[in-house]
C-alpha cells in the first residue's frame, strides 16, 4: 500500500482564494478591512519567520497586516500595555501574540505567558487561546475554533475523510492541537459538519502505557506530540489516515512526530512534514480574523 498524501499547501492556497473572496465581498458590501495584528517578542529566528508568513498571507488575502516588534528585554508590563492599546483599538480585528516569548534570568524581565493571553479581549482572540474561547469550545458554541485543529479537519473534509464511527487516536495532549482537536472530533457536528465529527477519540500521551498497542488500534491518528519520527509503520493499523502535527529539526532536516516512509507504506494518507497541516494553520488564521471583523461589522452601534 503507498498513501495518499495529503497536500497541505495546495489545500491551504485554495482556502485562502476563498478568504480573499470573502474580504472583498465584506469590504464592498460596506464593512471593515479585516485587520490583524501580530506582537512579536524579541529575536528569534524561527518565530520572525511565522510573522513573516503570516503577515504575507494577510496581504495575498486583503486583511490588514501590522506586526509591532518589541525588543527581548519588554517587560510583562510593557506587553500588557500593548496589548491592551490593541484591545480597545476598534480598527483591529485580530490580535497574535507570537510564541514562545523570551525567558530572561532577570526576575524583572520575566513574562507569564498565560497572564498575557488571558489579556487579549476575546472578541480578537484569533488563535483562540482564551479561557472564554475554550471554554464556548467545550459547550459546542465557539466563536472561534482553534487555527491548527480547525485546519486538520478543514484538511479531511476536503479530502473526504469521514471520521463519523470511527476511532481517532491523538497522540499528544497540548491546549494548542492535542485537547481542542480530540473535543472538535468528538462532538456532535463540525465546523465541516456531522460526517467529520462524531468519532470515538483516545488521547495518549508521554505516560501511554504501551503506546504502540494504542496506536495500532486508531483509524484515523494525529500525531502531535514533539518528537521526531516517534509513530512509524509497525506501530499503525493498515488503512489508517496519519495526520502529523510535528514539527522537529534534525540535523538540517525538518520531520515530523510521525516516520514518513515507513509510515507511508501502511496508511491509506497521510500529511507530509512541511506541507502539510502547517499551511492550513495560517489560513485558519486569516478566517478567524475575518470572522472577527465580520462580527463586528454586524453588531449594532
Amino acid at each position: 500500500m503507498t498513501a495518499m498524501i495529503l497536500d497541505g499547501k495546495a489545500t491551504g492556497e485554495a482556502i485562502r482564494k476563498e478568504i480573499a473572496a470573502d474580504v472583498k465581498r465584506l469590504v464592498e458590501s460596506g464593512g471593515p478591512t479585516p485587520c490583524l495584528v501580530a506582537v512579536l517578542v524579541g529575536d528569534d529566528p524561527a518565530s520572525q519567520v511565522y510573522v513573516r508568513n503570516k503577515h504575507r498571507a494577510c496581504q495575498q488575502a486583503g486583511i490588514a497586516g501590522d506586526v509591532r516588534r518589541l525588543p527581548a528585554n519588554t517587560s510583562q508590563a510593557e506587553l500588557l500595555a500593548v496589548v491592551d492599546s490593541l484591545n480597545r483599538d476598534p480598527v483591529v480585528h485580530g490580535i497574535l501574540v507570537q510564541l514562545p516569548l523570551p525567558v530572561s534570568d532577570n526576575p524583572a524581565l520575566r513574562i507569564d505567558t498565560r497572564a498575557v493571553l488571558d489579556a487579549i479581549d476575546p472578541a480578537k482572540d484569533v488563535d483562540s487561546f482564551s479561557p472564554v474561547n475554550v471554554g464556548l469550545l467545550m459547550q459546542g458554541r465557539p466563536r472561534f475554533l482553534p487555527c491548527t485543529p480547525r485546519g486538520i479537519i478543514e484538511l479531511l473534509c476536503r479530502y473526504e475523510l469521514k471520521t463519523s464511527g470511527k476511532h481517532v487516536v491523538v497522540v499528544g495532549r497540548s491546549d494548542i492541537v492535542g485537547k481542542p482537536i480530540a473535543m472538535m472530533l468528538a462532538g456532535t457536528d463540525g465546523v465541516c459538519g456531522p460526517d467529520y465529527a462524531n468519532a470515538t477519540v483516545t488521547i495518549a500521551h508521554s505516560r501511554t502505557r504501551d503506546l504502540a498497542a494504542v496506536v495500532r488500534t486508531a483509524d484515523f491518528v494525529v500525531a502531535a506530540v514533539g518528537r521526531p519520527r516517534l509513530i512509524h509503520g509497525e506501530m499503525l493499523k493498515p488503512g489508517v489516515v496519519v495526520i502529523d502535527v510535528g514539527i522537529n529539526r534534525v540535523g538540517e532536516s525538518l520531520v515530523g512526530d510521525v516516520d514518513f516512509e515507513s509510515a507511508s507504506l501502511v496508511a491509506s494518507a497521510i500529511t507530509p512534514v512541511p506541507g502539510g497541516v502547517g499551511p492550513l494553520t495560517i489560513a485558519m488564521l486569516l478566517r478567524n480574523t475575518v470572522t472577527a471583523a465580520q462580527a463586528l461589522s454586524a453588531s449594532p452601534m
